[in-house]
């Protein structure tokens, strides 16, 4: 039976993949001539930082509840690179965002599959 910490890891790693796998469909929107694809990107910019942060906040109470590093410790990759990929996508350095973006879905995506198949089993506190 999974805990409540690991039922909302998974629901908001979830969220965020669905919120990053429309990333690339904005941008495509708006390299195909639609101006308003980027303001879509720029909004699906905002919620997909929001998540990633709302995930490592989820991912610490796993590590302190579940005795669980690995989860924190890939959101966090995730999430940095994330947020580096925000800002050069904001400063118009795209030989940076367009392949850092490309290798966080990959990363989040890996996250996502690990997350719902690895068991988050509660561990025991290990007495000193």
């Amino acid at each position: 039976m999974l805990t409540m910490a690991a039922r909302t890891l998974r629901a908001v790693v979830s969220a965020h993949v669905v919120a990053i796998v429309g990333q690339p469909v904005f941008a495509g929107v708006y390299l195909t001539g639609d101006f308003d694809g980027l303001r879509w990107h720029a909004i699906g910019a905002d919620v997909v930082t929001s998540i990633g942060y709302l995930q490592v906040i989820v991912a610490i109470v796993v590590w302190v509840r579940l005795r669980q590093a690995w989860p924190f410790l890939a959101t966090t990759g995730v999430v940095a690179a994330e947020t580096v990929q925000y800002f050069a996508g904001l400063d118009g350095v795209l030989w940076l965002h367009i392949p850092l973006g490309v290798m966080t879905v990959v990363a989040l995506v890996v996250l996502f599959i690990a997350v719902w198949s690895r068991p988050l089993p509660r561990r025991e506190a290990r007495d000193a």
